[in-house]
């Protein structure tokens, strides 16, 4: 019978698996034998069941009862078992796979494979079907007997199938698994979506394959996760690889085009080009932002793309002015009706706009701290990709933060280098500098793209006796601090050389002046030595009226002198230590220069810049000195083409100084005896020679300086005594004498003898002052020759 008590027909012979729920009861219905099977779905064993009456084990409407209480649905077999008589015992058999709750191992793995979520495929050998899932059969859209035997390239037709059936194949024949993630576009799907699949043979436990299976997963939004991730690790490394605004902005577009938008534009506030913070956005007044950088995968035509640089005038209503007056991202999907409106002024071409289909896009605040920089704008196009959605947004704000702060950095920047540049500006001679012992011409080029101040400088200074004064330095570093450095070591040896001291006691000077500022600052504060310690300095003085030049170095190159044949080489100068470390004497040397020499005055950049090889830079610096031009500046000019292409590692300044003599016609002298009666003579000899020289307006002042200053020297100094006058520019009168005794001026009280002659002198004469040298002293005075008034037209 079955669970209902019907009678069904004996089984004679039939085959019975034990290892299904099976008993045998005698005649009476008593159990005297239970299976393995049956101890598994009813929860008894033998010696539990064995004897008792079968009906204890059955509910009074016919389920199987479990030895928790569980009622089991099951369907019941009951065989007779014949003997002679035709009924010695009952068999009793339970199809375990049909009782709920209960299955048997081949009907979880069927119903595993056949409900599994996603596509399963089993191939043959040759890479046809033999069985696919549900799963697989919905994603690819055809019935199960249409999909049986074929391969995937009749399945799908395109490159991703042709590669999953050779992987399909090779995995039968090498029975290795293989893992592949394509982009497969299933039918009727807009784009291709990610999948991840597993390829594994199905072998016997022998190694022998016997079919290949293969599962595969749609993972598009985990993908899509990553190369967002990936995205923005690429965006910390990419953008800010320079402190330059629109090379940042630069950056970010090409980070975000085309892995994740069409279209990306930075836009800034004008002030921040400029270094400044911008001030607040007026909301009623129209958008002006003015274009770093733009990115596009659209077909410009040519000649209306957007230009970088150019200032752009955003509606109030367009989502650039919306995000930057609210200092909100703004995320829409829009018509192209909508956007082409917006970005008219960016000569958006209305063919293009419409082509696109519908759009939307990002408009995102770049925002440093509390203040608002410009505004990013990112664009999709609906025929590319999907539109933006708010995993995007994130993604967003993580690569404009990330710019954000970059662009501030370069913004702060451009405002130090400004800063730098215009007080390295102020701090350096300008335009041409007339003398008339030299003829000078000078280039100073900061290091980078020219763009990077430094503390390398030079100066020509005007010196007593128609001298001059040539200096070059370097200091080390670049910025504001190294620039600070460099204004105060040329202030200090500007007033070191009003002073009128040789070469090497004015680098002594400076050196103490650096050694002692040194000591006054915290080297803790920055973990650095001062910017001034290890500074180097060239100091020379040329004198056109000996025709000599008299220089020393601390620390620096020595210049190299072309001399009127032509012939070019490095002076011998011994180098002395560079500024800052103390205690260690500088050498002078001294040179005769014939009129026409020229010196080439430079800092170590002019060397280093093409071959990093001072030698052959020097040898390079000789040969473009013999070929000298005519004029100075188109020298100058040709050596800096020469020796320092672009880009440059170090700032370069180059002094040229072609040197003049004043002959016999400029210069006159006169020993003079130290007699009072003396001076009358002197002054007519003073006055005849202003004569020759045509500056008779000038003798009575020049007589009474030239009778005062004299009269000084044989009254206070010591013989011998001698009176030069020089004519240049100006009119220099020189006293000197072998007494180291200095004059000094002072205001004569009323009943006062003495003390008014040299505040005369002083008020007579433009400058006056006094000067050492080894064998005593001299007192100077300079007078400005009035220019000739311009001829009055007839």
């Amino acid at each position: 019978m079955d669970g209902s008590g019907q009678e069904i027909g004996p089984l004679v012979g039939a085959p019975v698996d034990t290892s299904a729920a099976v008993a045998v009861t005698d005649r009476a219905g008593r159990v005297t034998y239970w299976s393995s099977g049956a101890e598994s779905l009813l929860g008894y064993t033998p010696a539990q069941v064995i004897g008792r009456s079968a009906a204890d084990l059955v509910t009074a409407d016919g389920a199987m009862l479990h030895r928790d209480g569980r009622h089991l649905d099951a369907h019941l077999q009951l065989s007779p078992l014949l003997d002679a008589d035709r009924e010695a015992a009952y068999l009793v058999t339970v199809d375990s796979g049909q009782v709920s709750g209960v299955s048997s191992d081949d009907s979880l793995m069927r119903w595993m494979f056949e409900q599994h979520p996603a596509p399963l495929v089993v191939y043959d050998r040759d890479a046809r079907v033999l069985h696919g899932n549900a799963e697989m059969l919905r994603t690819i859209g055809i019935s199960e007997d249409e999909v049986r035997g074929r391969r995937p390239t009749e399945l799908v037709d395109d490159t991703v199938s042709e590669e999953v059936e050779r992987r399909i194949l090779r995995v039968a024949r090498t029975g290795k698994p293989e893992f592949t993630e394509p982009f497969v576009r299933l039918p009727g799907e807009p784009k291709a979506h990610a999948w991840a699949v597993d390829i594994f043979p199905l072998d016997d436990g022998a190694g022998r394959v016997h079919a290949v299976g293969w599962a595969a997963s749609d993972y598009s939004q985990q993908y899509a996760s990553r190369e967002r991730l990936a995205l923005v690790s690429e965006a910390r490394t990419c953008i800010g690889s320079s402190l330059d605004i629109v090379a940042t902005a630069r950056e970010l577009t090409e980070v975000a085009v085309p892995r994740f938008a069409d279209h990306v534009s930075v836009d800034l506030l004008e002030p921040v080009f400029g270094g400044e913070l911008p001030a607040p956005a007026d909301p009623l007044g129209p958008t002006v932002l003015r274009r770093a950088a733009h990115r596009s995968v659209f077909p410009w035509p040519s000649g209306t793309g957007p230009s970088p640089g150019r200032t752009y005038r955003h509606a109030p209503s367009s989502p650039v002015a919306q995000c930057l007056a609210d200092g909100s991202a703004v995320l829409r999907e829009v018509e192209p009706q909508e956007i082409g409106p917006w970005l008219a002024e960016e000569h958006l071409p209305a063919a293009l706009t419409e082509s696109l289909g519908t759009h939307s896009l990002i408009a995102l605040p770049i925002r440093t701290r509390s203040t608002v920089l410009g505004v990013a704008l990112f664009i999709r196009s609906a025929t590319s990709r999907e539109p933006f959605a708010l995993d995007d947004l994130a993604v967003t704000e993580d690569l404009v933060a990330r710019a954000a702060v970059c662009l501030d950095n370069a913004r702060r920047f451009t405002r130090e280098r400004a800063i730098a540049l215009a007080l390295q500006r102020n701090l350096l001679p300008h335009g041409p500098i007339v003398h008339p012992a030299v003829e000078t011409a000078a280039r100073y080029l900061p290091a980078g793209s020219g763009d990077q101040a430094a503390g390398d400088w030079f100066d020509v200074i005007p010196l007593p006796g128609a001298r001059v004064g040539l200096v070059v330095g370097d200091v080390v570093g670049h910025g504001i601090n190294a620039v600070a450095t460099m204004g105060r070591l040329r202030t200090a040896v500007r007033t070191l050389a009003d002073l009128d001291l040789p070469p090497d006691e004015l680098l002594t000077h400076l050196d103490d002046i650096v050694t002692h500022t040194a000591d006054d600052q915290d080297p803790d504060a920055t973990g650095d030595l001062p910017g001034d310690v290890g500074a180097t300095c060239l100091y020379a003085v040329y004198d056109p009226v000996a025709g000599t030049c008299s220089m020393a170095t601390a620390g620096h190159p020595a210049p190299v002198l072309l001399s009127p044949d032509g012939a070019g080489s490095v002076v011998d100068l011994p180098v002395g230590p560079p500024l800052g470390l103390g205690s260690l004497p500088f050498e002078v040397t001294e040179l005769a220069l014939a009129e026409g020499s020229l010196l080439a005055l430079f800092t170590d950049g002019l060397l280093e810049t093409r071959t990093h090889d001072t030698d052959a830079g020097l040898r390079d610096l000789r040969h473009a000195l013999e070929r000298a031009a005519a004029s100075l500046d188109t020298l100058a000019d040709d050596i800096l083409e020469t020796l320092s292409p672009e880009p440059r590692g170090d700032d370069i300044t180059l002094l040229l100084a072609r040197t003049r003599i004043l002959d016999r016609d400029h210069v006159a002298s006169w020993d003079l005896p130290s007699d009072p009666a003396t001076v009358a003579e002197t002054r007519k000899r003073v006055h005849d020679q202003l004569a020759l020289w045509s500056l008779e307006e000038e003798a009575f002042t020049t007589e009474l300086v030239v009778s005062e200053l004299v009269t000084n020297a044989m009254r206070y100094g010591r013989p011998p005594i001698r009176l030069r006058l020089i004519h240049d520019d100006n009119l220099i009168c020189e006293v000197s004498d072998s007494s180291s005794t200095a004059p000094h001026l002072r205001r004569a009280r009323v009943f006062d003898e003495g003390g008014r002659g040299l505040f005369l002198v002083a008020q007579l004469t433009e400058r006056w002052g006094t000067r050492y040298n080894r064998t005593g002293k001299t007192i100077w005075t300079e007078q400005l020759i009035p220019l000739p008034p311009p001829e009055q037209a007839t």
